[in-house]
Parts: structure tokens; C-alpha cells; sequence
């Protein structure tokens, strides 16, 4: 048995972090057996979400988990896959885990309404994700000082919409009318891309990003797809702290 860690249930999505949410889709995906539990970021070999509890140790980084996952229980969603679909899967992949992850974060931390939307969450992680009080402005601070340093935080609302609504348009049009990213099948690549969806789609900040994701008529079609396929029954667990 798998034991995923990660962050609170929120928002009805499976996990508020692309990354969780990326993770235990692939789970799903591969059909392997898990459990959830609450993630204590002391105890996570990276210091971050999600990690992961297998084969008698700890493990870090979703797509190291899901490499390695791979290699011991075998490839089932991506073993077909050409090397072309695999070097279009993971430029995907690393647009949305190194850009669009950072348009996510900037409507949540920096932009008022989303913090306003964010904030109860956030009071559920501390003390039991972060592992102690930490005041939630100094929190705050501290991830804008980050957004800065990156880079996302130095533009402005509107330009980050833009950049955001450019990554959703390339997937729309590579998706076109297939059901899944790369064909008739599903890869670990969707994974990604639903969990990165569904993290803008489900934002209750009605975001001029997320009017865009629902107008795109078949990245919404291919949400409900692979929701109706790997999600049709999940309810939200009561994860409890390790």
C-alpha cells in the first residue's frame, strides 16, 4: 500500500496543489492501491508536497515518484507511447509545472480576492502541514517575496492572465478533439494537465483566467472525461495527520 501525503481536501478537488492532485491522478490512473494521509512538511525528504511512503521509505517530488512507480510496477499508460508523444507529453508537462504552476500561485498569494479565497485554506495548514504557529501575513510575505524572486511577481495581474491564457491556448490546441492529450488513450502526461485544469477551473475567484479555461469547449469536455474516468467515486476522505 502507497501512503500519499499531502495537503488538505479543498475547494472539491482531490488536493489544492497541482502536484498532489497530479500524483494521486496517476494513482488512479495506473490503478494502484494508496492511501491519504496529512502531509508534515518536516517529515518530507524535499520539504515539500506531495511525498510519498513506499517500499519501506520516504520519497519526494511527484515525477520522481511516478518514475520510479514506472520502473516497479511496470508502465501501463505510457509504455506505447512514441518517443515524439513522449517529447510533446513532457513539454507539457514542464510549461505547466514551471510556468503556469506560478500564474496558480500568483492568483492566490498576491492578487487580493484570491488570497481573501485562499486564506481559510491556508489557516487549515498551519500548524499541522508547515509544523508550528507561523502568523499568515509574515506567510504571505514570505511567498511574495518568492513570486518576486522568480519572477511572476514582478508583473502585473492583467500580464499574468496573459501569459496563463497563452499556456491554456497551446494544450486546447494540441488537445484539439482528441480525448486525451496525446490520442485515444490516456497517458501519465494527463495526469498534469487535468490536475492544472481543474486547479484554475475550480478557483471560486472568478478570474478572468478562468473564464478562459471554460470557453476553451474541449479542454472542458476532456475534464469532465477524465473526471467521469478515473474520479467518478471519490469523495473527500478525512485525512489525518501521521
Amino acid at each position: 500500500m502507497i501512503t500519499l501525503y499531502q495537503t488538505p481536501v479543498a475547494w472539491g478537488m482531490p488536493n489544492l496543489s497541482p502536484f498532489c492532485f497530479k500524483l494521486e491522478s496517476y494513482l488512479r490512473m495506473a490503478g494502484l492501491p494508496y492511501q491519504v494521509k496529512l502531509a508534515q512538511l518536516q517529515n518530507a525528504p524535499k520539504g515539500k508536497v506531495p511525498y510519498v511512503e513506499l517500499d519501506g521509505q520516504l520519497m519526494g517530488d511527484s515525477q520522481f515518484i511516478i518514475e520510479y512507480l514506472k520502473r516497479t510496477h511496470g508502465d501501463p499508460l505510457d509504455a506505447k507511447l512514441t518517443p515524439e508523444q513522449l517529447a510533446l507529453g513532457h513539454t507539457v508537462r514542464r510549461m505547466l509545472e514551471e510556468c503556469t504552476y506560478w500564474y496558480i500561485v500568483y492568483m492566490r498569494w498576491v492578487d487580493d480576492a484570491g488570497w481573501k479565497a485562499y486564506l481559510p485554506v491556508v489557516e487549515t495548514m498551519v500548524p499541522d502541514v508547515v509544523g508550528g504557529p507561523v502568523p499568515l501575513p509574515a506567510l504571505r510575505q514570505k511567498m511574495l517575496q518568492i513570486l518576486h524572486d522568480q519572477g511572476t511577481g514582478r508583473h502585473s495581474m492583467e500580464e499574468v492572465q496573459t501569459l496563463a491564457k497563452e499556456d491554456i491556448s497551446s494544450i486546447a490546441t494540441l488537445m484539439g478533439n482528441k480525448p486525451f492529450l496525446l490520442g485515444d488513450s490516456p497517458s501519465s502526461f494527463d495526469a498534469g494537465v487535468y490536475a492544472f485544469l481543474v486547479s484554475i477551473i475550480a478557483n471560486p475567484v472568478d478570474t478572468e483566467l478562468k473564464q478562459y479555461t471554460l470557453s476553451q469547449e474541449n479542454l472542458v469536455r476532456y475534464c469532465a472525461r477524465f473526471k467521469s474516468r478515473f474520479f467518478a467515486n471519490w469523495k473527500p476522505p478525512e485525512i489525518r495527520a501521521a
